[in-house]
């Protein structure tokens, strides 16, 4: 199957699911358990191993972690469970490598740092292993993003960004309102990841954040890792909580594309300015000179004519918001203040209204059927959503409702962001990871009402 048929026989057959009755849906041994193996159970892969063991149709068949308190917190949460106590592979960086070597592997879930990603993903498919379900981000460079693609496609498998911010209460309503045409048609969308880490990006080694100014081996958990893209890079580092819910919006690879992007960053104050206030001047980690900008504003333009601004801000103080817009010839809804305004609708011209009886009222249907089922599911019941879609695709032997193509565009605004910041605010031109099949395939994501 050459690149071309493999986009078009994706495409079509995520069309035809949204459909399919329920009674052809859980037809073909749909109800024999999905056969999960989990690279990394730091906290994040511990909030996916707690959904997985809730689920009756999951078996946890190994784990992977080289930190012996992630994995005794795991094995805890598993005995809990009562279910059967999996494999334990661990010992040095490359352990997960001999856990791909084991058989009846139906799928993986990868969460670890970002630079992990690509390889574990590629060898994951090299390994026969179908479905692959990975934490943001998808790579580092542009070139990481490529690869993942074309391997995808060389071993025709399916390969799932858990961006679990597309399947917020909120967010799946105004998606619902959108294609139900309350806004008009949509011209410009905001969002991003504003949202203060300085207490993530140092502690001091023990289980708790916000304890001390150190990263890197001296730290624990995130901090451990991500601090260091913060001293070494400078871009939007952290995207794909805002455009992924705004690429439904407007159909990104469905329809309409990402054709060019430019960035701009602030100077680099807030993490310097933190570690002097906890630790002092005198600390070590003063001294050290921090690339990303505190604020990373990017835009980006559509081939239907829509603009798209996002914002990266993690070092500064400030509340946490994703800063959402989306606003269109009729009206608009934005997350900060929690309004809409709909022209014609709203109670009074030129006055924002409260979103709540709105977003009420246009409340997806998948929120009306599992919200009972997503309550402690982590993040407001949105990471139930995330690993519900995608366990029930592998069950259904189907293709995933945010594949390859979504991932790559989504998590590629990174090393674009990058590239753009460092020529000097330069727009570039964004890649169609597609190969031009954008404009035939159709809107797949949560148009079946079981996922």
């Amino acid at each position: 199957m050459n690149r071309k048929d493999f986009v078009k026989t994706t495409g079509m057959a995520v069309a035809s699911l949204a459909v399919l009755p329920t009674s052809k849906l859980f037809a073909n041994g749909v109800d024999a358990k999905v056969k999960v193996a989990l690279i990394g159970v730091g906290l994040r892969g511990q909030n996916h191993l707690n959904l997985l063991l809730r689920r009756e149709d999951v078996e946890v068949v190994a784990i992977c972690d080289i930190d012996d308190r992630m994995l005794t917190r795991s094995k805890e949460m598993i005995s809990k469970s009562g279910k059967k106590m999996p494999p334990i592979f661990t010992g040095d960086l490359y352990s997960w490598k001999k856990m791909l070597e084991a058989k009846g592997i139906d799928t993986v879930i990868i969460s670890t740092p970002w630079e992990w990603h690509k390889e574990m993903i590629i060898v994951s498919l090299e390994a026969g292993i179908k479905y692959i379900g990975t934490e943001v981000m998808l790579g580092i460079t542009l070139q990481d993003h490529w690869d993942v693609v074309k391997a995808a496609e060389k071993y025709k498998a399916h390969v799932m960004m858990l961006e679990n911010v597309c399947y917020r209460r909120d967010v799946m309503a105004v998606l619902n309102m959108a294609r139900q045409g309350i806004f008009g048609e949509l011209v410009h969308l905001q969002g991003g990841y504003q949202h203060d880490l300085r207490d993530v990006k140092f502690n001091n080694g023990i289980d708790a954040y916000g304890n001390g100014c150190e990263f890197g081996d001296k730290a624990w958990t995130e901090a451990r890792w991500r601090t260091h893209h913060s001293v070494h890079r400078n871009g939007d580092l952290y995207p794909t909580h805002g455009i992924g819910p705004i690429a439904h919006y407007i159909n990104i690879n469905r329809g309409n594309r990402f054709v060019n992007i430019s960035s701009f960053s602030s100077k680099a104050r807030g993490l310097h300015n933190h570690i002097v206030k906890k630790c002092g001047p005198d600390h070590p980690n003063a001294k050290i000179n921090f690339k990303l900008g505190d604020v990373v504003t990017t835009s980006i333009g559509c081939a239907n004519g829509e603009t798209i601004l996002l914002q990266h801000d993690t070092n500064l103080p400030r509340p946490y918001s994703l800063g959402f817009r989306v606003q269109g010839t009729d009206g608009l809804w934005m997350d900060v203040n929690k309004s809409i305004y709909i022209e014609g609708k709203s109670p009074k011209p030129h006055q924002w209204d409260s979103a709540k009886e709105w977003l009420e009222q246009y409340d997806h249907p998948l929120w009306k059927k599992y919200g009972a089922d997503a309550q402690g599911a982590g993040h407001g019941g949105m990471d139930f959503f995330v690993i519900h879609s995608f366990i029930e695709s592998v069950k259904r032997k189907l293709p995933t409702p945010m594949d390859v193509y979504d991932a790559a565009a989504w998590s590629a605004v990174t090393p674009l962001s990058e590239l753009s910041v460092e020529k000097g605010n330069e727009t570039i031109e964004f890649p169609d990871f597609t190969g031009g099949q954008w404009m035939y395939r159709k809107p797949v994501f949560a148009l079946n009402d079981d996922y």
